[in-house]
């Protein structure tokens, strides 16, 4: 026979046990080159820039019409 609980845990209880699985949003930081929101430690979406150097070529999005 396997370990059986001896009595109901509570809803307050089961709680407390899973207060660390709740979900986060992620931090959002400006962009100091164009000003939009990234999450940190990313490239910017927008203008392709990190810590001040260009990693990606930046989205044209009137090219995509």
């Amino acid at each position: 026979m396997g370990a059986v609980p001896k009595r109901k845990v509570s809803r307050h209880r089961r709680g407390n046990r899973r207060q660390h699985l709740a979900l986060t949003a992620p931090t959002l930081v400006t962009c100091s080159r164009c000003g939009s929101l990234m999450r940190n430690h990313y490239p910017c979406k927008e203008c392709g820039t990190y810590r001040g150097r260009q990693i990606l070529t930046p989205r044209d999005d009137s090219a995509e019409s």
